[in-house]
């Protein structure tokens, strides 16, 4: 499994979302995801989300993956 391939995944499952991952070795990965579907959504339940466009890749494949979840209007705030 590659960064491209968990990106496409991610924005195959969560439509119109814009997604950058990274990974220096192809086991542990860093997302950061920003959709409105995440809106009125705790970070438990917006990481859910995120899982769930992966499906049986988590926990095998993908040993690791931190995540950063953004609502549009959160990512216009951040610096």
């Amino acid at each position: 499994m590659d960064s491209t391939s968990i990106q496409a995944m991610i924005e195959r499952g969560l439509a119109g979302a814009q997604v950058e991952v990274r990974s220096d070795d192809d086991v542990h990965f860093e997302a950061t995801v920003v959709s409105s579907q995440f809106a009125g959504k705790l970070p438990l339940a917006r990481h859910r989300l995120v899982y769930a466009t992966l499906g049986p890749h988590m926990g095998g494949v993908i040993h690791a993956l931190a995540l950063r979840t953004m609502t549009p209007e959160e990512a216009a705030r951040r610096p």
